[in-house]
């Protein structure tokens, strides 16, 4: 009876390691499929978090609003050096130091997207650069506004182009030249015959294009600091703009404007910053 007693005590506390250590690694499992359940969420709310709200030129979501939209937009609202700007004459001055912009463009493959804000051409090369002052930046694409975002002495022309380059040390030199309605130019033309109609749509251009051919001669300039003209409006810009505009005809500013009706930001408060010429 005694033998049968102690049997039967050391099965009970056999049991009752089992159920304990079942236990323990029950909170650890549970927390695991917690935690895994839990995953996608968090990726599903990083994702939403990430994606950048939509912005447009008009409407709720225009220029009078993107400083609303995303608190990392907050520089459209409240920047101090925003672009783009009036570009005055009787408030420019002449710099004993500045040098003309150093253009270094060649031929090079492109590729045309329609972003849904404007026509954006890619260039392949990195073999594209300027140089501002010693400082040399590399082009990473260019695009187009309509009608310019720049004004001279309070008037916009009918487009405006933007060369975008970037520096090794990560910072921007924008490349502004305005466009005037006149004569059909045929720099443009392989690039005008592929304008993508469609969102997102981007077609590649047989062959190579010379960037140089769609600059005018004369790289007399303006110069200021400013920002990017779209959200998020990051300033610490180097912004160039030619003196000389090129020519663009009526059929192909309205070739543009049938796809960009509007896509220009207003000019922004030029403030305290000086506007520089060559010298």
């Amino acid at each position: 009876m005694k033998k049968n007693w102690r049997v039967c005590l050391s099965s009970m506390f056999a049991i009752f390691l089992v159920v304990s250590a079942t236990g323990c690694n029950a909170q650890p499992a549970t927390s695991k499929s917690t935690i895994t359940s839990s995953s996608p969420t968090g990726s599903a709310a990083h994702a939403v978090v990430q994606k950048n709200p939509h912005w447009s030129y008009e409407g709720e979501e225009g220029p009078e609003h993107w400083g609303e939209l995303e608190k990392d937009f907050a520089a459209c609202g409240n920047g101090h050096e925003q672009s783009p700007v009036n570009i005055e004459h009787t408030r420019m001055e002449a710099s004993q130091t500045q040098q003309p912009i150093q253009v270094h463009y060649t031929n090079t493959k492109v590729s045309i997207l329609n972003n849904g804000h404007t026509i954006q051409i890619n260039a392949a090369s990195p073999g594209n650069t300027i140089v501002l002052d010693g400082t040399k930046f590399t082009l990473k694409q260019f695009h187009f506004h309509h009608p310019s975002e720049h004004q001279i002495d309070g008037k916009n022309a009918d487009m405006e182009l933007h060369f975008v380059h970037q520096g090794d040390n990560g910072s921007t030199a924008v490349l502004g030249v305005l466009i005037q309605g006149g004569k059909e130019n045929k720099a443009f033309s392989r690039i005008w015959s592929k304008l993508p109609k469609d969102v997102s749509q981007e077609e590649a251009l047989e062959g190579e294009l010379n960037l140089a051919t769609l600059l005018p001669k004369d790289l007399h300039s303006i110069r200021y600091n400013g920002s990017l003209t779209t959200p998020p409006c990051t300033e610490h810009v180097n912004w160039t703009v030619l003196e000389q505009p090129i020519e663009m005809s009526a059929d192909q500013i309205s070739q543009f404007a049938t796809l960009f009706p509007d896509n220009h930001r207003p000019v922004q408060q030029l403030g305290a910053r000086e506007l520089t010429a060559d010298k």
